[in-house]
């Protein structure tokens, strides 16, 4: 059966999934990027970006290859596909990763505003939900053919994931960095109330994993 899963989803010491001001030159906010220094390292992120190397034998790749395993479909808030505010004024923004995606299979954006879908080399095509993250969910597990769907974020949709219990299972690096501000992950969230405790914690090269599942 599909599951709604997060995987390598990087927070800082003091709560914040990203730093302020997101722009194109800060697209994880002022100082998010520091939180993913863990995975850059990892034999998994440089394979993906095709600079090979990188740690091949390590508690943080672990991590970040499993990221990828089983992984039919994604769901994405509009923020994790860029910087664009309000209706769309062209279709020339293609996301940040340039001509091929690293997702390789389809790709549900959540967005208040229509756009086709964007057919991506490698794979990957974009598909433009306005009707909110429940319509999106059904149409990426009818989508991911059994396999998981992967949240990817960002705070604001995991956050209302987690509300409205859809989330199977959420792996949380927790990297060593204070960030002071941003978009913090468990504002107004109740883990426990709705059902979820910490079932796993591993100490990483880079970062702290936390895996929180149903309880």
């Amino acid at each position: 059966m599909s599951k709604l899963v997060v995987r390598c989803f990087s927070i800082s010491v003091d709560g914040f999934g990203a730093g302020p001001e997101q722009s194109l030159a800060d697209p994880l906010g002022k100082g998010g990027m520091a939180l993913h220094d863990w995975v850059f390292k990892t034999k998994t992120f440089q394979a993906m970006h095709g600079a090979g190397g990188g740690e091949a034998d390590s508690v943080d790749e672990g991590f970040a290859a499993k990221g990828f395993e089983n992984i039919g479909a994604w769901i994405l808030g509009r923020n994790m596909f860029g910087p664009v505010r309000g209706p769309w004024p062209n279709d020339d923004w293609k996301g940040w990763w340039g001509d091929e995606p690293p997702y390789h299979c389809p790709v549900f954006v959540l967005t208040n505003y229509h756009r086709p879908d964007l057919v991506m080399a490698g794979g990957t095509t974009f598909h433009f939900v306005t009707e909110g993250l429940e319509a999106a969910l059904s149409r990426a597990k009818a989508a991911a053919g059994g396999k998981d769907v992967r949240l990817g974020g960002g705070v604001a949709t995991l956050r209302e994931a987690f509300r409205a219990r859809h989330i199977d299972e959420a792996h949380l690096a927790v990297s060593p960095v204070v960030l002071g501000q941003g978009e913090a992950v468990f504002q107004d969230l109740d883990l426990p109330a709705l059902g979820y405790g910490v079932t796993r914690q591993v100490a990483g090269e880079g970062a702290n994993h936390v895996v929180i599942g149903r309880a």
